[in-house]
């Protein structure tokens, strides 16, 4: 029997068989006052209130399932699932606790700063934020001029030319004193 079926009738202390069948009932589209009034053989007496505890408990347990196998999914296919991570992920008793073991293995969004870093920009914002007499525009021609890899190269990372780059740079740099 289902993991999730045997944690909500030990919950509402009923047995396991009248969870199978109120969930069966409800995911076959029946309502919480249809079954508690006419299905009530089927369920064995439970009564409106055991069976919406019991659905909220199913969408919960559900969503945290469904939630752990996404977390387990996305730390497999960073190479940093350990056996005694999985376990712990399995044992989260709640979303929380989940979001919490994850939190480590999360992956940030790119900024446009992560971006302009990528693309090798971070030197030029170096120096020209330690040598203010600098003149940006010239600057920034130089080294799109003598980029590593070619104009076009830089152009692929999205920046085309030199105005592009200096916000590449002005990115760089209101991420670093933000």
């Amino acid at each position: 029997m289902d993991k999730i079926l045997l944690q909500i009738a030990a919950e509402l202390k009923v047995a396991p068989r009248q969870v199978q069948a109120a969930v069966e009932l409800l995911d076959g589209g029946a309502t919480v006052p249809f079954i508690a009034r006419y299905r009530k053989e089927a369920t064995d007496g439970l009564d409106d209130i055991q069976l919406r505890e019991l659905e909220a408990r199913l969408g919960y347990l559900r969503e945290l399932e469904d939630r752990r196998a996404a977390v387990l999914k996305s730390i497999a296919e960073q190479g940093k699932l350990t056996p005694e991570l999985a376990a712990a992920i399995d044992a989260a008793p709640t979303k929380q606790e989940l979001e919490d073991l994850y939190l480590p293995y999360k992956l940030k969004r790119r900024t446009k700063g992560m971006i302009a870093r990528e693309a090798g920009i971070e030197p030029l914002a170096d120096r020209l934020f330690a040598d203010p007499t600098l003149d940006p525009q010239s600057e920034a021609a130089v080294f799109v001029a003598a980029y590593d890899g070619g104009a076009a190269k830089l152009a692929e990372a999205g920046f085309a030319d030199a105005f592009a780059v200096l916000d590449g740079v002005r990115d760089l740099l209101s991420e670093r004193w933000a």
